[in-house]
C-alpha cells in the first residue's frame, strides 16, 4: 500500500466510469496527488468512502480533476491519449522523480524491465530500488508503471488496484492500440 502524502493546499477529487470500473483521481492546487485505477470492481459508492477515508478534505472537483478523470475515460476506453495534466511531485525524493521520468519517457505499448530503467537513470545496480519506486506511485497511468517489467520480460510487481491482472489488461490495451495504429 502507498504511504498517504499530506498536502497544505485544498484538495479535490472526480470519479470516472470506464468497462473496467469506476476510478477517481485527487488533486491539489499544486496539481495531480493520486490514480485510483478502476480494477477493484467496486461502486461509485465505495469509491467515494475509500476516497473520504484517504483524503477526508477532498470535496469538490477542480480543473485538474475534471481533465484528468476525462483523459483516463477516453484512456480506458483504448483510445490514444496524452495525459497532460499537473502532478504535484513534492513528496517525491530525487531517486523517485529520475525514476517517475525515465518512466514516463517510455512508449506506449512497449516495456522496459527494472534493471534498463535504473540504468536510464544512471544507477545500474539500482534495479530494485526502481522497483520499489513503482510500488510507491501514486500516479498510476499517468506515470505508466505498468510499462515496467521483469528482466526476463515477465509481469511481475504490479501494486496498483488489480495488481498483474491489470498490469496485463493495460499492457495488451495499450499493444492493441499500436497495433490498430500502425497495421501490425
Amino acid at each position: 500500500m502507498r504511504k498517504r502524502r499530506y498536502l497544505v493546499s485544498a484538495l479535490y477529487h472526480s470519479l470516472f466510469e470506464t468497462p473496467q470500473g469506476i476510478g477517481a483521481v485527487v488533486a491539489g492546487d499544486a496539481g495531480l496527488v493520486e490514480v485510483f485505477l478502476p480494477f477493484g470492481g467496486i461502486s461509485r459508492e465505495e469509491m467515494e468512502s475509500k476516497m473520504a477515508g484517504m483524503y477526508p478534505a477532498a470535496r469538490n472537483e477542480n480543473p485538474v480533476t475534471k481533465t484528468a478523470a476525462y483523459l483516463l475515460k477516453r484512456y480506458f476506453a483504448g483510445e490514444s491519449v496524452k495525459f497532460t495534466v499537473t502532478t504535484d511531485e513534492r513528496g517525491f525524493t530525487p531517486f523517485q522523480a529520475a525514476v517517475y521520468e525515465a518512466v514516463r519517457r517510455i512508449p506506449t505499448g512497449t516495456v522496459a524491465s527494472y534493471g534498463e530503467v535504473a540504468r536510464q537513470i544512471g544507477r545500474p545496480r539500482s534495479s530494485r530500488a526502481v522497483g520499489r519506486a513503482m510500488a510507491d506511485n501514486p500516479l498510476p497511468v499517468i506515470i505508466p508503471c505498468h510499462r515496467v517489467v521483469g528482466a526476463d520480460g515477465s509481469l511481475i510487481g504490479y501494486s496498483g488496484e488489480g495488481g498483474v491482472y491489470a498490469k496485463k489488461w493495460l499492457l495488451e490495451m495499450e499493444q492493441a492500440e499500436l497495433a490498430e495504429k500502425t497495421g501490425r
